[in-house]
């Protein structure tokens, strides 16, 4: 008689088999799409990965468990433990990096400005890198992050009640430092006798605006830090979670061991 670990293992490889679809569909339609940005195209080959990761994984543990291959069970096994440590070093890992870093609230101003220099020496080198940075940069051109901005043709104080994301605060205005007066939401005249090289990176044009500034890219760490600490917290729950099934997975290898040791016994080989 099947026993219950190896019947929940098998339960719950067809249940990720089957979530492990979607996720690879949705992979291979992001890198095959004919006007797909570059943020697309650049998710889609980690997606593939995991989607690929999953099937297999999952077939391995609902044969092994299902038809008591012990090999492929074993094989799961080890999948498992390396998935376990993998996320407890990427949660280790994202609360380091993102331990550091907040916006400063601008005075008399309902929005919050970034600096780099206020994150983790990890996280700006990632962002300090040309090719980097190139691809960070077109990303946010295709998504058109400061559309929102440019359609919204508010006076100041009714801007600057807008909520405005960490990346639109760095890359679709300039600094406060700069001194720069308030045309519309995008458009700033004046000159400025800032220090602040962020000034003079500063364009009215759409495709230039501040996406050369290092607020700019505070305001995609900012966000990058945000994100991150959520999907550690995730990460948290679904570690728990694996950690269940890996135990109920070596009791569905321990059963399968035990019932090849039996059939050998009562064959004649003890």
């Amino acid at each position: 008689m099947v026993r219950l670990s190896n019947t929940m293992i098998g339960v719950l490889n067809a249940i990720t088999f089957l979530l492990s679809v979607p996720i690879l569909a949705g992979g291979i339609w992001l890198r095959a799409r004919a006007d797909g940005t570059e943020c697309e195209r650049y998710l889609a080959a980690p997606i593939i990965a995991v989607g690929v990761f999953l099937m297999l994984v999952s077939i391995a543990g609902l044969v092994g468990a299902c038809c008591r291959v012990t090999c492929l069970l074993w094989f799961y096994l080890v999948a498992m433990f390396l998935l376990i440590v993998v996320l407890l070093g990427f949660i280790v890992f994202a609360f380091v990096v993102t331990n550091k870093g907040a916006g400063d609230a601008v005075s008399d101003r309902g929005i919050r400005e970034y600096r780099l220099g206020d994150y983790s020496n990890w996280l700006q080198k990632r962002v300090e890198n040309d090719k980097n940075w190139n691809k960070i940069r077109t990303c946010l051109a295709d998504k058109k992050v400061c559309k929102s901005l440019e359609d919204n043709q508010d006076a100041l104080n009714r801007f600057l009640r807008n909520d405005v994301s960490p990346i639109q605060s760095g890359c679709c205005k300039p600094p406060t430092s700069c001194g720069f007066s308030f045309s519309n939401s995008t458009q700033w005249t004046g000159t400025s006798n800032s220090t602040d090289p962020d000034c003079a990176t500063w364009g009215n044009d759409a495709s230039t605006l501040c996406y050369g500034c290092q607020s700019c890219k505070a305001g995609v760490v900012a966000t990058l830090r945000r994100d991150w600490k959520r999907i550690a917290i995730l990460n948290i729950i679904f570690l728990v979670f694996i950690i269940i099934v890996y135990s109920v997975g070596c009791c569905a290898f321990r059963n399968n061991r035990r019932d090849h040791h039996n059939g050998y016994k009562q064959g004649g080989y003890a």
